[in-house]
Order: C-alpha cells, then structure tokens, then sequence
C-alpha cells in the first residue's frame, strides 16, 4: 500500500515536472500543491511552486514559498536570490536587502555596482521629483495587454483578449488566449475588440505582438512564436520559441512576412524597436553569450534591409537577470526593464545614461510610478517626448497587465556660470543661494572650478538667486518658473560679481615720487610699485587701473609735460615687466604741473619736502565694479 501510494507520488511530480517544462504553470502549481500537501518530497515541491507563482509574477505567494524555501538546508543559493527578488515585490525592502546580501556572501554573482547602489536606492527613488504623471487608457481589458506603440495617429498593442470570439485557444503558461496584434484610433472611444485585430498576415495562431514601425509607416517589425508559412519550429528540448518577423505595408494591408537572418530556433529572439533614423534594430534575446537570462542586443539595418550582425549592448546595461523590452526615443536614449538592476518591483523601467561620446555610462531607474512593486515594462514615448505608454500589473487595473498613458513633466533645472564682472573668468567656490517667493532657502551651493552651478527647481514658483564671494560684491537676479511651457527644462542665469573695493588694501597702492628733474624709478618707489604687481597678479586678478604722472611748479611748462610723460612712461614699463597685461592699464598719461596737491605753484616759498608731494606718479582703480 506504501509503495502504491508513492508510486503514485512520484507520477503526480512528474507530471507536475512536465506542466512546468511545458510553461504550463498554473496547472504545474496546482500539482505541486497536492505534492506538498501529501508530503511527497515536499522541499522540491515547494520550492518548484514557489518558481510556478514567480513565473505568474503572483509575488506575494511567490515570497511564501520562496521564505519556507530558504529555510531548507542545503538549498541552493539561487532561491536566496529568488526570494530576495520577491521580497521587493511585495515592498519589503529591507528584507530584499539582507536576502540579497546574504545570496551575495554565499558566493552568488551579481552586478556589484548595482548591489552597492541598494543601501540608498529606495529612498531616492520615492523622494526622486516626479516627472511621469499616469491615466488609464479606455481599450484595456481583462486579460493581458502590453506593447502600446503609436504611429501616425493610431494606437498597435498586444493583447491575450481575444473578445467576440467563441472559441479561444488558450496557452498553457497562464491559461490566457494567445497574443494578438490589435490596433485602435489614438483617442476613440469604440470598443476593441476582435473586429480591431491588425489586418493582414501579422496574426497568426499563436503569440503575436508586440510591435514596431518605421518612421514612413511602410515597415513593421514584430515578435512571434517561431510559426513561420504555417510551419511550427521547436528546439532541441521542444519548446517553441520566439522570433522577430518583418512585414510590409501594402494596399493597408500588412503582409509579405520574413523570418530575419538574426533569428534561431534554438533561443529565443523577441520585443524589437527601432533607432529613430531607423538604421539599428533592437531587441531582446536569451542566446548564448550573453550575461543573464535575457539580454538587450543591437544590430545594423543595411540601406537594402539586410541585417548585420548583432551585438550584445554590454554589462551596463544587461546583469545576471532579464532585460527586454527596449526603446529608443528620438535623443537615443534606450529604455528598457530589467529584473537584475535594483528596483523596486519584480520588472522595473530602466533608462541609459551616456557620456559626451556617446557611450553608455549607467542606467537610472525611472521611479514612481513608472514603476511600482509589481512588473513595469514596454515603455514608449512619442515624438513630443512627453507623452506615452508603459505597461504594469499593478493592482488597479481591469486584470493582468494593463495599458498605461503617461503625460510626462520635464524636471526644471536653473543653471549658470559666476564670472568676475572684469575679466570674466570664472569664479569658482563662489557661494550660491536660491529662495523661493516666501523667501524659503531652497538650495545653497558652491560653483565648481568653472564657475558651474546646477540646481533642480519646481514649476510655477518665484524665485531670487544670488551669488557671492569674499572678494566680491553680490550679485542676485529674480525670475520665475510661472507659465513657462512644458518643453522648457532649463532655464539660464548667468551671474556677474565685481571686485570688492577693499578701502584697507587699496590704500596701499601709494603715491610714488620721482627726484627733482628725474624720472628713474627710485628704490622706495620700486617697493611700492612691487605692491601694485602683487596687488594685480595675486589679490585682484581683474583690477584695471589708469597712471596719472605730475611735476612740481618749478621750470617752464613744456618741459614739466615731457617730464611727467617720462615719468607716467617709466612707471608703465615697470609694471609690464613685472608680468601685468598692459590691457589692464588703460591710460599712462603726464598732466606737468597742472595739478598740484598744494599751494606750492611758484608765487610762495615752499620747503623741498612740499615740492616732493607734486612730484608724483598716481594709480586710478577706474574698474572694480
């Protein structure tokens, strides 16, 4: 009776193998139940049910059977991992952290960058500025529906929901109809159903969807089960995998369908999109040489419609998890989701970040609510670069995966350089604060070594800015961010510090006096102009100054002009050979006996030391402000 009864075990696990080889994993869990609940090799069952509800993206039963898993000994490692992953979908995010760093410590590979990223990726993520603001579209349904891409005023989507037809064949992953293509007016209000399925040779009788299309709307690229002029593929375990197909637009009519050169029946090749000058395809695949499970590929599309070779986009951007669903925006820039960056939910939308040569740098995560605790994918965004689509099985919607538009609200930025109001070179470590209209600090920062500053700032407020130094006199400026347009990201306020008149140390820049009938730069005249040079070079790098040259009232008045000329002449070749830019001395003049400091104009008897205070040379500051 024993052995009966495992015998009888042991065909409920193989069968329940056998569901789950076949993708057909809602039957598969319902058999590892039973296994479970008969306590026939119940590790593995539960281990194999906690898969099942992963594969169904059901988290939260998913995490169940991933904790009792973990707890097992000797299990493997990658349930750690697995559990770890699941935990995020249900918003347990420290626990995802601990299991994460604990599969890590067990010698578990994952992308170190991105796991060192995790202490502080949630809450940057939820107090992130919002940009993406979502509404539900009207032709989602029950069932499954992913894919939004819009071209020309209509909407092409992917759907499971095959309604108004009375016999649907069902798919044994997750008991849903096979995808269809479906297309639908941008803003109808008609029903969609199975009179809106994409006409032509696109829809077949398994999964179709989702799409892509060139700009001249002639072309469109598409995933499909490897079902090619009514002749099904398998690979050598016997699962019919996915390929990319091509068609052609004819009389409005989508056909003359191609398998690519890029596909292979033995992996899977799927989710395409498109640069936007239409010379790269991109997509999804688990062909070996890759990094993960799936990963994000690129490949030439020659002038005559050939294909290149592909080529895999790197480690950036794929991880030892799954990345799909690509998009490229008319910047270039590749959005994509991923289950092997840190997220916040199972699937999350991920975007790329790239150098001034164009290489890519890092990825950011879109945060909410792009994304969610659940699956985000098939991001797309339309030629304003504002608006769009993602797709979420978020709680919420109509059922599954759902369709979601988003209007997008750029983040605002003020940006700017601080200069010297001189000699406009920049000033770095110059202190910037912003204050809002209620005169709230909103930001205070330095400039960088190029007089740089950046900071982000909300829509529809008042604003004051200022800049200040030391050595300088501040400078503020007011704006607003009322009624500016939705496109605008950046605005400029570029802002100008003059040198501070330091009374103290201009003081310093003392008269010097010259011997009677002389104009040789006299020793204690040398130490004072040294001063100047120091002042110039070192302290005021933008002080622009002016000679006055003078004589006493002795001798004729010709003679005292040339003599205070050759004085104004010796003092300015003094100072540009000590390194000053004679473009910051804007006038070397004599004025002779013109203006003299004191009464000594020849009617009365004056000591030699009075007459010394007209034989002078002066320096005008004519430009600190």
């Amino acid at each position: 009776m024993v052995s009966f009864t495992a015998s009888a075990q042991y065909g409920k696990q193989k069968k329940a193998d056998t569901l789950f080889n076949k993708f057909s994993f809602v039957k598969a869990a319902e058999v590892y139940k039973e296994l479970i609940e008969n306590k026939y090799n119940e590790d593995y069952a539960v281990r194999r049910l906690a898969d099942c509800y992963a594969l169904l993206r059901d988290v939260k039963n998913a995490a169940k059977y991933y904790k009792k898993a973990v707890k097992q000994d000797n299990v493997p490692i990658e349930y750690y991992y697995n559990y770890a992953q699941a935990l995020r979908g249900v918003e347990d995010y420290k626990g995802s952290r601990e299991w994460m760093r604990r599969y890590k410590d067990s010698g578990g590979v994952t992308s170190t960058k991105n796991f060192g990223k995790d202490g502080n990726f949630i809450t940057s993520i939820f107090n992130a500025k919002q940009q993406y603001f979502l509404s539900k579209v009207n032709f989602n349904s029950k069932l499954s529906d992913f894919g939004a891409y819009e071209h020309n005023g209509k909407v092409y989507f992917a759907s499971t929901r095959d309604e108004g037809v009375s016999v649907k064949r069902l798919y044994g992953w997750n008991e849903q109809p096979f995808l269809d293509v479906y297309v639908t007016e941008k803003g109808s209000k008609d029903p969609v159903d199975h009179k809106a399925k994409l006409k032509g040779d696109v829809n077949s009788i398994y999964h179709d969807g989702p799409v892509a299309i060139t700009k001249d709307g002639t072309t469109m690229y598409f995933t499909r089960n490897d079902f090619f002029k009514n002749v099904q593929e398998k690979d050598k375990k016997g699962i019919n995998n996915i390929k990319i197909y091509r068609a052609t637009l004819k009389d409005s009519v989508w056909t003359d369908v191609e398998d690519l050169p890029i596909n292979n029946s033995e992996y899977t090749t799927q989710h395409p999109a498109l640069s936007s000058d239409g010379k790269k395809l991109y997509f999804a695949s688990d062909r070996p040489g890759g990094f993960g499970g799936s990963d994000i590929y690129a490949v030439d599309i020659n002038e005559d419609g050939s294909l290149g070779t592909p080529e895999n986009l790197g480690d950036v951007i794929n991880t030892p998890g799954a990345e799909g669903m690509p998009f490229i925006n008319n910047e270039g820039t590749l959005f994509f989701s991923s289950d092997g960056h840190v997220g916040l939910g199972m699937l999350d939308i991920f975007a790329t970040v790239a150098d001034k040569d164009n290489k890519i740098i890092d990825v950011i995560n879109l945060g909410v609510p792009v994304n969610s605790s659940k699956d985000d994918f098939s991001f797309f965004m339309g030629e304003d670069g504002l608006t769009g689509y993602i797709a979420s099985n978020r709680s919420g919607g109509m059922g599954d995966d759902d369709i979601y538009a988003y209007n997008r609200v750029p983040l605002l930025n003020v940006e700017g350089v601080v200069t010297d109001a001189i000699n406009k070179k920049p000033i770095a470590n110059a202190i910037i604060t912003l204050l809002d209209g209620n005169n709230r600090q909103i930001a205070y920062m330095e400039t960088d070594e190029e007089g740089y500053y950046e900071i982000n700032i909300d829509r529809d407020v008042d604003y004051n800015i200022t800049a200040s130094q030391k050595k300088y006199e501040d400078d503020s400026e007011s704006f607003t961010t009322k009624n500016i347009e939705t496109k605008v990201t950046t605005i400029t306020k570029n802002l100008e510090l003059n040198p501070v008149q330091d009374v103290v140390i201009l003081a310093e820049l003392n008269t010097i006096y010259f011997d009677f009938d002389k104009h040789n730069i006299r020793p204690d005249a040398a130490l004072e102009l040294d001063k100047i040079v120091n002042l110039m070079l070192n302290e005021y790098p933008g002080m622009v100054i002016r000679i006055e040259s003078h004589t006493d009232s002795r001798g004729d008045l010709t003679y005292n002009d040339k003599l205070s000329i050759d004085r104004a002449n010796s003092t300015y070749e003094y100072l540009i050979s000590k390194g000053i830019d004679p473009a910051r001395i804007t006038e070397h003049q004599g004025f002779g006996e013109r203006r003299l400091t004191n009464g000594c104009d020849g009617s009365v008897n004056c000591e030699e030391s009075n007459h010394q205070l007209n034989r002078r040379t002066e320096f005008i500051v004519i430009k600190m402000k």
